[in-house]
């Protein structure tokens, strides 16, 4: 109820300011599981997608942003809750596997689950290595993978900006990938690197990032 109470208000609003270009939205099944790997540029992607699928898209949260005290803490759970996202401890041994299966359950009720399969949003607006969640997730669970490409979302609020700005962005999916070839390898490792290095490809054709063959790290505070 609260997210498309969300979509209802802010999706027109959103844009109206930020007028985004979207192309290949025809690509996203209205119904039925799906992965939606993204590149990561801003804080604001999570917001872009949801607000331009006319449906609703799951992504994992740091647990953090549900578990604040206070009025901070109540207005944090409630947007968090609003856009579609869901807490996931971070920093455990179980933690990647508590991910999987968060992803697995969405995708099993014929959900849609968005994912940056880098990891983290990248700082200097590159396209880095692909972790193989996302192949893990799209071999276990069968879903179609539909690549997408953001492409200005970091000048929508740079890193270290509090406050978002108005720029024009646009949004690109591409047409989804089916990986029912490998059927019966979903415990294979160089299965999953391989489907996510093909999920990784189809994202930098659509974005055309510059690619860095290694995993991002960030910057020390």
């Amino acid at each position: 109820m609260l997210y498309q109470l969300m979509r209802r208000v802010l999706s027109p609003l959103a844009r109206l300011i930020f007028r985004p270009r979207i192309e290949g939205l025809d690509n996203v099944p209205q119904h039925g599981a799906v992965i939606l790997a993204s590149n990561h540029l801003s804080f604001v992607d999570s917001l872009v997608i949801p607000l331009i699928v006319p449906r609703k898209v799951a992504f994992l949260a740091k647990a953090e942003y549900f578990h604040g005290k206070g009025v901070k803490g109540a207005i944090s759970r409630w947007f968090f809750t609003m856009i579609g996202q869901i807490p996931v401890e971070r920093g455990r041994g179980r933690a990647a596997k508590d991910a999987l299966d968060v992803a697995i359950n969405v995708l099993t009720e014929g959900g849609a689950f968005g994912i940056y399969p880098e990891g983290t949003r990248s700082e200097d607006g590159r396209l880095y290595r692909g972790k193989t969640g996302v192949g893990r997730i799209a071999l276990a669970s069968g879903a179609p993978v539909v690549p997408v490409a953001l492409i200005g979302t970091e000048r929508i609020q740079p890193i270290g900006k509090k406050l978002p700005r108005p720029y024009r962005v646009t949004v690109r999916f591409g047409e989804p990938l089916d990986f029912s070839r490998y059927e019966g390898m979903a415990h294979s490792t160089v299965i999953h690197r391989t489907v996510t290095d093909e999920i990784m490809y189809a994202i930098l054709e659509l974005s055309g990032q510059e690619y860095v063959d290694t995993y991002h790290q960030r910057k020390a505070a």
